[in-house]
């Protein structure tokens, strides 16, 4: 839910797959061999137990992949697969509203109780919950997220005003347009916006306006559905000092702050028509990108960001129990990554591994 643009994955592995794992042909600057070298590097790290990642350059593209599916299984990581794609469910969320913005329906500096009386403080604005610069406490700093407890927790139905009740029981972080701060209570109150204005349920807005006019048929949002259709990796961690699967929980717990499920297919698919202009008009495409000074590295649900070899990328990164997404593209999307890493139930670090994924796809 809190992973944003270029955070490392999370987990670990003890299988590595050989270039045997890239799927497709050609491809045009970026390195295959390179590019799984660093998938590789990632599941042997104990970064993840399986990754796969899909690569554009130009108008070449391919994929790969790189660990097992199952802890106990020597299935690879499927290459269409789908996963939880966490924090990802901004931008589309953040899409819906800045759509809403283009027909007159909001206005992105108007104060959020002129829409929804009493919500949360009077002074914080649409833009601000959308740029996390709103002071809103992030209400997944007071959950129980740690392996051992979530298990209690994790089919539990949340409600989208209990996640905001825990955050409005908190005093603000900060006062409203003063700093920045990553807040996924900020996505509770865009989602209900979202309602409000539509007068529908936000995944209903986002299907209606985003998933089927893209043909996005294995993308969706689950609610409490605690299952991931078709095919997929299984994420892991250590519950009372054994391996435990995670793949299955009610994603209700992060509701539009991150809950959608979706393939790195579909989220290429998202990000070109985002990026291009197709889902939004040119005044609201401005606004999704544009960075403050108190707001450097990020838009309205967009990450935006200058790699250390100078290439421009913008996108978002999402974490949930089990599973750690990136989805990354130059603004002329003419080069672009779509990654997701699936939890092993031992830990590592992938940093220098996905840096190097980062400087051979986009350097």
């Amino acid at each position: 839910m809190g992973i944003r643009l270029t955070a490392t994955v999370t987990a670990a592995s003890l299988l590595v797959l050989t270039t045997a794992g890239v799927a497709s042909a050609e491809v045009g600057n970026a390195d295959r061999q390179v590019v799984q070298q660093a998938l590789d590097q990632i599941t042997r790290s104990g970064g993840a137990l399986g990754v796969q990642a899909r690569v554009t350059d130009g108008r070449e593209r391919f994929t790969a992949r790189s660990g097992k599916a199952e802890l106990d299984s020597a299935r690879p990581v499927p290459l269409d697969g789908r996963f939880r794609v966490g924090s990802i469910t901004k931008t589309f969320v953040s899409t819906v509203l800045l759509q809403l913005a283009g027909e007159g329906e909001v206005d992105l500096d108007a104060p959020v109780v002129r829409y929804l009386p009493g919500l949360i403080d009077d002074r914080i604005t649409v833009r601000q919950v959308l740029q996390h610069t709103s002071g809103l406490f992030n209400y997944t700093n007071a959950l129980p997220l740690s392996p051992d407890e979530f298990e209690k927790i994790r089919y539990k139905h949340w409600s989208p005003q209990e996640l905001l009740a825990i955050s409005t029981a908190k005093p603000l972080d900060f006062e409203p347009g003063t700093r920045w701060s990553y807040s996924n209570t900020n996505y509770v109150v865009a989602g209900l916006l979202v309602e409000e204005l539509t007068g529908k349920p936000y995944e209903k807005a986002v299907e209606q306006r985003i998933l089927k006019p893209l043909h996005l048929r294995d993308t969706e949002v689950p609610g409490d559905n605690p299952n991931i259709r078709g095919p997929h990796a299984h994420g892991y961690w250590t519950v009372n000092g054994k391996p435990t699967d995670i793949t299955r929980l009610n994603p209700s717990v992060a509701w539009a702050a991150g809950e959608m499920i979706s393939t790195t297919r579909d989220l290429d698919t998202f990000i070109v028509a985002l990026s291009s202009g197709r889902l939004l008009k040119p005044a609201q495409q401005q606004e999704i990108s544009r960075t403050t000074e108190v707001s450097p590295e990020y838009g309205l649900g967009l990450a935006v960001q200058t790699l250390p070899c100078g290439t421009k990328v913008w996108g978002h990164g999402g974490g949930i129990p089990g599973y750690s997404t990136e989805l990354l593209s130059t603004p002329d999307t003419k080069k672009r990554l779509e990654l997701s890493a699936t939890s092993a139930p031992t830990s590592g670090d992938p940093g220098d591994a996905f840096a190097k994924l980062l400087d051979e796809v986009f350097c």
